[in-house]
């Protein structure tokens, strides 16, 4: 077996992690049919690449800012009750993009790869930024394990959850900061246009073999990670662009599960 360079070990160390923690926070996204959600957080990360640039400051904390200013637009507009979901949704995140491209655009004094940032870049991750990326999957990881259960709860029965004195909408609101908390930590990785599916993915596949949110929860980022891997190994020997590869590697892996569910039945 070859030993793997540098960069590819830094690589699988930063999928690692996130796919992690992006597992079991899949599996809520998924239970809650927030989907969607996840891009119009993810198409609010371009903004706020555009904010860090202009202002000097790490472009990372920006996408976090910017992902939070989005989410919490999202509840605020929601509570009104007079826009449907997805319209909100669809007109959040087509805005985000369009202001995210523009910003970038602007700003001509620095070097912007936006390939990299829509598709992300995971071969280019530094020591620093592996680091950075396991430590905020460790803290999203604690923050899942802490809200799992009233979560849970509020998704299967959003009115007795409240009525067991479950709080519903401080949840929400930190749910939706914890996707964006992934998105910011994702965005290198695989860009803003395939983080979504680096949380979903994994979650669906893992939905087809379990039969329990605590199974699905752990089985989801073993699926990323398994995503992560094969995605990458891919993109070394075919050359193709590695974030793309991982998601097409994730879908794979659900085509495969459910190809072998569906023998199970048959047999």
């Amino acid at each position: 077996m070859l030993p793997l360079d540098d960069f590819m070990i830094r690589a699988i160390l930063a999928g690692a992690a996130v796919a992690i923690a992006a597992g079991p926070l899949g599996c809520l996204v998924v239970w809650r049919r927030m989907s969607y959600f996840g891009d119009t957080i993810a198409h609010g990360a371009l903004p706020g690449v555009a904010l860090g640039i202009v202002l000097g400051f790490n472009p990372t904390l920006g996408v976090l800012a910017v992902a939070t200013i989005v989410a919490l637009s999202v509840l605020m507009l929601r509570r009104g009750g007079r826009l449907p979901n997805d319209a909100i949704l669809g007109m959040l995140s087509h805005s985000a993009l369009a202001i995210g491209l523009i910003g970038l655009a602007m700003v001509s004094a620095v070097r912007v790869d936006l390939t990299a940032l829509l598709f992300g870049d995971i071969l280019a991750v530094s020591w620093r930024e592996v680091w950075w990326t396991i430590a905020g999957s460790a803290i999203v990881l604690a923050l899942i394990a802490y809200i799992w259960r009233p979560m849970v709860a509020a998704t299967i029965d959003e009115d007795l959850a409240q009525a067991e004195g479950v709080p519903v909408t401080a949840l929400s609101v930190l749910f939706m900061l914890i996707v964006a908390a992934v998105v910011a930590l994702a965005l290198k990785l695989v860009g803003v246009l395939l983080v979504t599916a680096l949380m979903v993915i994994p979650a669906v596949t893992a939905r087809r073999v379990t039969r329990s949110p605590e199974a699905m929860a752990i089985a989801a980022p073993l699926f990323g990670l398994a995503a992560v891997v094969l995605g990458l190994a891919a993109s070394a020997t075919i050359d193709t662009p590695s974030g793309p590869s991982i998601v097409v590697a994730a879908f794979a892996l659900f085509l495969a599960v459910t190809a072998g569910a569906g023998l199970r039945r048959a047999a």
